[in-house]
């Protein structure tokens, strides 16, 4: 097998998966009951928060778990627009975004709330003077994610954070950095609230972090709240958040290391696929684990199942999104349906090899010429 949708997950680390039985098996109490189990519950809780936020270099108070970068995302946006709906109701966000950023968006819109995108440029970064042109006396949030999970492109988020400060300082910055997290650097200073999820970074699914600056407030949107989760009722899951806690250290460890070995593996990539009459989507911008092109004359999805047949995987859009449009490339390539509906994106990990990169080129070769063919 050659796996090679790690955008879209994530294989569990052993190592993190040992921490997650441990914990599982050993700290049964809940962490918010006062009982002996609970306080020990809550002890690891605060270990793991507390690593959590040296990693990300903030304050453990500033983290909030919740079940992943979707409701992250949600919680960020809806818990923003409620609470500061007197001062405003105009949001600013792009097409760029996740879809569980897009949805909330036109959910909002359908209430009353008045949503712009900014413009993206051709080589996938927002229109900085676009924006600054948007933002308003009554503008109350920007979400705009720091990598986009089909093509990769990262954007300048301390920029963006100045042109808001010079227009309009009273705005809050969201950012998706789901798939920033373990692929580049970053840095929270630039942002109020910013979105993550653990099993993009070889962690279980189910657990998330929305990080909120301190004196930020945002509505509540699940509530039963205890000391433990002060902005999100529910139990803590204490087996994740540590597992989540030990994920993320190994991928901070070992981030320039598995940056370089990444684009090693990019530049094989695209010294194979160099010799197809294909568009390669993602630039020097982009995160090196992410490499998107379009076969402009075979449909993505009939190319991702023919290449299965050889167990190979890979993804079209994202997973959340798989057989639909891409908006992404439908956006930069002005509505060109030949990239927008051909589009794959390959998304390489430190865990690929070299050997997978060729096999997987020699396969590509196979299915291109059997479906030219036909």
């Amino acid at each position: 097998m050659i796996y090679l949708d790690y955008s879209a997950t994530t294989p569990v680390d052993e190592r993190v998966l040992d921490s997650y039985i441990k914990v599982t098996r050993e700290y049964i109490g809940n962490a918010n009951s006062i009982h002996t189990l609970g306080s020990k519950s809550k002890e690891l809780l605060i270990q793991a928060t507390n690593q959590i936020a040296e990693i990300l270099n903030c304050h453990p108070k500033e983290l909030i778990f919740t079940s992943g970068a979707s409701e992250s995302n949600t919680t960020a946006i809806k818990g923003v627009a409620f609470k500061y709906k007197s001062r405003g109701k105009h949001i600013i966000t792009s097409k760029l975004e996740h879809k569980s950023v897009l949805e909330v968006m036109g959910y909002l819109s359908n209430i009353g709330y008045d949503i712009d995108f900014v413009d993206i440029c051709d080589n996938g970064q927002i229109d900085l003077h676009h924006l600054e042109s948007l933002i308003r006396d009554d503008t109350i949030l920007i979400s705009i994610c720091a990598v986009n999970s089909e093509t990769g492109f990262k954007q300048p988020l301390k920029t963006i954070r100045q042109v808001i400060n010079k227009k309009n300082p009273n705005v809050i910055f969201h950012s998706d950095l789901t798939q920033a997290l373990g692929k580049t650097r970053f840095y929270l200073s630039d942002l109020d609230l910013a979105s993550f999820s653990s099993h993009k970074i070889y962690a279980p699914k189910g657990i998330g972090l929305l990080y909120k600056k301190r004196d930020l407030n945002i509505d509540t949107l699940i509530y039963g709240t205890t000391e433990n989760c002060p902005f999100r009722g529910g139990t803590p899951a204490l087996p994740l958040i540590v597992a989540f806690s030990k994920a993320m250290r190994l991928a901070n460890d070992k981030l320039d290391s598995n940056i370089k070995k990444c684009e090693k593996l990019k530049k094989e990539l695209l010294k194979g696929l160099s010799k197809y009459p294909i568009q390669i989507n993602s630039n020097d911008l982009c995160v090196p684990s992410i490499v998107n092109f379009s076969l402009i004359k075979i449909k993505s999805e009939t190319f991702v199942h023919a290449l299965e047949k050889y167990e190979v995987y890979v993804s079209t859009t994202t997973a959340c999104s798989s057989l639909e449009e891409s908006t992404v490339l439908k956006a930069i390539s002005k509505g060109n349906k030949d990239i927008s509906t051909t589009s794959i994106r390959v998304s390489l990990s430190h865990m690929t090899t070299i050997d997978d990169i060729h096999d997987f080129l020699e396969i590509f070769d196979k299915v291109w010429n059997e479906l030219l063919l036909k």
